[in-house]
């Protein structure tokens, strides 16, 4: 029975996440920890920085998903958090395109 159908149609809906759910991501998030210094031990060349930056995004995804809730929010939250994940990947081109574009970087 959830709380709604409890106190009424006005009361706001609460949702109470399992146990196993935050052990499993938990366990996740330490599995990424542990392939990040795996990854940190290889040398990958060029692509050292795109796996650890691939690594790190889905470690956030897990945070921001579960141990914030936003999988339980509403639409509102999910624009804002999407939003904000566009507005992070334009700097991070905008960085990455000035750094690769001067001259100092070839040599």
């Amino acid at each position: 029975m959830h709380i709604r159908e409890k106190h009424g149609e006005h009361a706001p809906e609460t949702h109470v996440t399992p146990l196993w759910i935050y052990l499993s991501v938990f366990g996740a998030l330490l599995a990424g920890t542990a392939l990040t210094v795996m990854a940190a031990q290889v040398d990958l060349g060029a692509m050292n920085t795109p796996v650890a930056m691939a690594i790190a995004t889905a470690k956030a995804v897990l945070v921001i998903l579960f141990f914030m809730h936003l999988i339980y929010s509403n639409r509102l939250t999910w624009v804002v958090v999407v939003a904000s994940f566009i507005w992070l990947g334009i700097l991070f081109l905008l960085t990455f395109s000035d750094y690769l574009t001067r001259l100092w970087a070839i040599y």
